[in-house]
């Protein structure tokens, strides 16, 4: 049966047109950083060049990939995405190169690779940052000329493949660095595309928030609920540290616990102070108070900390005497922006 292809939008869409089009890709907001990515989506769909997609854990990244690829003239092909964090390094060409049979101890058939399973369609290479060396190597010989050969095989094959490849590692810092082949990173970033994380996106929260609670009623049956007036009134304060899944995840089990039809949250912690501008002292509890409190001492401490050190977190981290993945944690937590705190290049 042929797969209906949607109608491309274009870039030079009204932005309402642009929301209406991308609602069904499951991709919600209406903020200029979301309109600016939906403008890209729409300008880069139709064509092969490789995308590389970056962006904090949560953002979506998946949700550009298969839009990119039901949006193009292969989307009667197969979306193929690959976790390259669990491609074991004995087993990477065998896993997307795919094997003859006899090519290694327990091949007792012939198999097609991960990139077969793709031809015509989009092979999205999802962690692109945690390859091995060996598994870069592997994946640069394939990029540079679509060719592949399965393991054991005696012939060459083309591959008409779209590769995506996302992220949420500054992937020229880690090709700097050393972590990651440069010249690969050359090869993946033709066209790039940052994803926006969700505290940068105004108030598309509360729409996001909406959408979800009305997917979670047709998806187990119970009446559609709304947010309350005053949780609506904070979520667009909290840094949403986890992104896009974080509130998917909090707005499930709060739908899911709420007996009305109204779901009300009490304020996350983060975003107290924010909300405390809004309030009276009068009005505020004791935990509500020390909550605050708390909330404002490690934000103040956290920007005396990277002020001094000019935003290098492992050494602010030593500096308070913290494990470096729970300070970075804490830093994410409150949404601090690392750039304001580098000092500039002479």
């Amino acid at each position: 049966m042929a797969i209906h292809r949607p109608k491309l939008p274009l870039p030079s869409d009204p932005p309402d047109a642009l929301i209406r089009a991308f609602a069904s890709f499951n991709l919600i907001g209406r903020s200029p950083a979301f309109i600016e990515m939906l403008r890209f989506i729409c300008r880069y769909a139709d064509c092969d060049a490789p995308i590389l997609i970056q962006g904090e854990t949560g953002t979506g990244k998946e949700l550009v990939a298969r839009a990119l690829h039901y949006l193009s003239g292969r989307s009667a092909h197969a979306f193929i995405p690959v976790n390259c964090g669990g491609l074991p390094d004995s087993l990477v060409e065998s896993e997307l190169f795919g094997h003859e049979r006899g090519a290694f101890t327990d091949a007792h058939a012939a198999q097609k690779g991960l990139v077969a399973q793709a031809a015509g369609g989009t092979l999205l290479l999802d962690e692109i940052d945690s390859l091995s060396q060996k598994a870069q190597v592997t994946l640069l010989r394939f990029l540079q000329d679509r060719q592949y050969r399965p393991v054991g095989g005696e012939r060459q094959i083309k591959a008409d493949v779209r590769v995506v490849a996302a992220t949420n590692a500054d992937l020229a810092m880690e090709a700097r660095a050393g972590r990651f082949r440069q010249d690969l990173y050359y090869r993946l970033d033709v066209v790039s595309l940052r994803m926006p994380p969700l505290r940068q996106r105004d108030s598309d929260v509360v729409d996001l928030a909406e959408h979800l609670l009305g997917r979670f009623a047709q998806q187990h049956g119970r009446p559609r609920k709304h947010l309350h007036p005053d949780t609506a009134a904070w979520l667009p304060f909290y840094a949403w540290p986890g992104n896009v899944r974080e509130l998917e995840n909090l707005m499930l089990r709060e739908f899911l616990r709420a007996d009305g039809d109204m779901v009300s949250i009490e304020p996350m912690v983060e975003a107290l102070p924010a909300l405390r501008a809004r309030e009276t002292p009068k009005g505020q509890t004791f935990k509500l108070a020390k909550a605050c409190a708390v909330a404002e001492f490690e934000r103040s401490y956290l920007n005396e900390m990277l002020a001094r050190t000019s935003g290098n977190i492992s050494l602010a981290a030593r500096l308070a005497k913290k494990d470096r993945g729970a300070f970075n944690k804490l830093v994410k937590k409150h949404g601090l922006d690392m750039v304001s705190f580098r000092s500039p290049a002479r």
